[in-house]
């Protein structure tokens, strides 16, 4: 699997989730790899679209609860909109 289909994959996901992952609605980094076959989970392509994904802006990191929490950034949110090939919501 290329890595812009797995970047593309985990930040449909993110939009998809009840509620939204915009902002200050988070979740746990380790449900980013949930949606993508077995074995890929914890390969270095992986690794390498979702620390691009942070070098992009695309996501937010932040720290609850010991663990590290996730949300799409919404500064970013027509950029993402671009980068999946979809037109931006109101």
């Amino acid at each position: 699997m290329q890595k812009e289909v797995i970047q593309k994959k985990i930040l449909r996901k993110l939009m998809s989730m009840k509620p939204h992952k915009w902002g200050k609605s988070h979740t746990e980094e380790n449900n980013l790899v949930k949606g993508l076959p077995s074995h890929l989970r914890g390969c270095k392509v992986v690794d390498k679209a979702i620390k691009e994904l942070y070098n992009l802006q695309f996501l937010t990191r932040l720290k609850k609860t010991g663990e590290w929490h996730v949300s799409l950034n919404p500064r970013k949110k027509e950029e993402i909109y671009r980068f999946l090939g979809i037109s931006p919501r109101s």
